[in-house]
């Protein structure tokens, strides 16, 4: 006997033991083509390529274009850069004031979700390509109204990442420091089944719009389970200051229980491939030298003290760790973090949205009810 589970079936044993899953761990809800989060090697696959292959070697654009290949429309020009320099002045003439209109209390992360929503039409089939394209001026926008200065106007002429550092700064931005948000944007462009694009997928299950499930993935982004934790990095370096403190700090972190930040994934058994990949672009950014000397000894007596401290686990870098160290080098406020995420991983959630769509699935997982039952 089989029963039907979204677009593939399984053996009614495994079905009953997989609902009972705490967290829905190991649990397979969709066949996909998108991204394979391969944990016990440590590698990520996007479209049948590694991400090495990816992040730093094609922008974000030409990212975006070869994840979303025949998913979603893309211009007939076959310019997605052009295409979101459009999206952006788009964004500036009609998301800006109504970001700039709300409460001064409004968080970053919050202005840009009400610019977002400002943007959304019902369904309108170009929704992927403007709020894709429209994230580098939320960001931007929201930051510079947070701290009391004005919007800048987007540049048609420049790339998503370039711009991105110009309206944020007000300044042009190295080629270096582009190169860096460039790649980070790549690196998280998707990682499979993750908290928000789940979410995506479970909004687009039930025939909501585009708009709808990219708003909804990024409030669970906003947990600090999911998507906070680059900057507590930062804190943690902060707080040690020097490599010489390194293993002290490390051993009396360990033993008060508090967890090491950068450190252990949910899913990789092996070092976390987007470490690397963003590592590798520290080299370029002048800014980076004394964080980057820190970080590789922290990095080092860490994995090293914790293979001591929790030997049945396998707590090794995640991308979190050198995603704090080259966001900052690039001139990135910790704040910002979460948002410049969110700006990446858009373009991840509208791809699994058109997916889960083509599916025409509900999802409607079950429940084990463990309440009291009525008397009598």
């Amino acid at each position: 006997m089989t029963i039907p589970f979204s677009t593939g079936t399984f053996p009614a044993s495994a079905a009953t033991d997989a609902a009972r899953s705490p967290g829905l761990e190991g649990v397979v809800a969709a066949d996909t083509i998108l991204s394979e989060v391969d944990g016990a090697r440590g590698r990520l696959i996007l479209r049948g390529r590694a991400i090495e292959d990816l992040a730093g070697q094609m922008s974000f654009e030409a990212a975006v274009a070869f994840f979303w290949q025949g998913l979603l429309p893309l211009p007939s020009s076959g310019d997605l850069a052009a295409a979101f320099a459009e999206a952006r002045l788009k964004a500036h003439a009609i998301a800006v004031p109504v970001m700039q209109s709300a409460g001064p209390g409004l968080g970053s992360y919050e202005r840009m979700r009400l610019g977002l929503a400002a943007l959304c039409r019902d369904d309108a089939a170009e929704d992927a390509l403007t709020m894709t394209g429209a994230m580098p001026v939320l960001l931007a926008a929201a930051a510079r109204i947070g701290r009391g200065e004005s919007p800048i106007a987007p540049s048609v002429a420049a790339g998503s990442a370039s711009d991105l550092l110009a309206m944020l700064t007000g300044t042009e931005p190295s080629a270096r420091a582009v190169a860096a948000i460039d790649r980070y944007l790549v690196t998280i462009l998707d990682h499979g089944f993750n908290a928000s694009t789940f979410t995506a997928r479970v909004i687009a299950s039930t025939g909501a719009d585009m708009g709808s499930a990219v708003l909804g993935a990024m409030g669970a982004l906003k947990g600090p389970l999911h998507g906070g934790a680059p900057g507590p990095v930062l804190d943690m370096l902060d707080a040690i200051g020097t490599p010489e403190r390194a293993v002290g700090w490390i051993s009396a972190a360990l033993a008060r229980g508090e967890r090491l930040m950068g450190f252990g994934h949910r899913i990789y058994r092996q070092r976390d491939p987007r470490a690397d990949v963003l590592k590798a672009a520290l080299g370029q950014l002048e800014a980076a030298d004394g964080r980057v000397a820190l970080a590789e000894v922290v990095e080092r007596e860490a994995t090293e003290a914790l293979a001591r401290h929790k030997p049945g686990r396998p707590l090794h870098t995640n991308v979190e760790f050198y995603t704090a160290v080259l966001l900052e080098a690039a001139g990135i406020d910790r704040s910002l973090f979460t948002p410049l995420f969110a700006t990446g991983r858009v373009a991840g959630w509208c791809a699994h949205v058109a997916e889960q769509r083509a599916t025409g699935r509900l999802i409607r997982p079950g429940a084990r009810y463990v309440g009291p039952q009525p008397a009598g």
